[in-house]
């Protein structure tokens, strides 16, 4: 039977952020003093605030304690950009696109490392499977930057590396972060 009601206004979706979009977002947050300096800072671990990002991204302002990193990750099929708000990080990447599924073990070709200093007000943007780590090498100083990711994280893979050799170690769910 037809509905008397008058259907609502049709909303376009808005378009997802792209790799630009994400930077500049990024590049706002961290201008924003007010809010990096609001990020209470841990000596021991890590500290992080959601925050609401462009198009229904994922977002997080991430404090950085002296000696701290992230592991070798990748992102899944998120694309993302961080950029460091304060302080300084180093960014150990591969320029190797790894397969996404079905593999525990690869080794790598010669050549494939990047590495990079990020000082404040310096960033990037990065594509799906991004395989990096982050460090805040620094033996006494805080490092707080900011990034963004879309989709929305729908998982993280996390890897060691021994040489050339990358293992897969574990995969994380939203579900495991809560």
């Amino acid at each position: 039977m037809p509905s008397s009601a008058a259907p609502g206004p049709v909303t376009p979706e808005a378009p997802a952020p792209d790799q630009a979009e994400l930077l500049a977002f990024v590049r706002r947050v961290a201008a924003d003093r007010d809010l990096v300096d609001s990020l209470p800072l841990d000596p021991e671990g890590r500290t992080w605030v959601r925050l609401e990002g462009p198009g229904g991204s994922e977002a997080w302002l991430i404090g950085w304690p002296p000696g701290t990193g992230t592991g070798w990750h990748d992102h899944a099929e998120s694309v993302g950009a961080f950029l460091t708000a304060s302080g300084e990080l180093k960014e150990n990447a591969l320029a190797a696109r790894l397969p996404a599924d079905g593999w525990k073990t690869l080794e790598l070709d010669e050549g494939v490392d990047r590495k990079r200093r990020l000082q404040a007000g310096q960033g990037r943007a990065f594509g799906r499977h991004h395989v990096h780590e982050v460090l805040n090498e620094s033996p006494t100083e805080h490092a707080v930057s900011v990034h963004a990711y879309y989709p929305p994280l729908p998982q993280i893979r996390r890897y060691s590396r021994t040489g050339p050799v990358l293992r897969l170690e574990s995969v994380e769910r939203p579900k495991d972060w809560q």
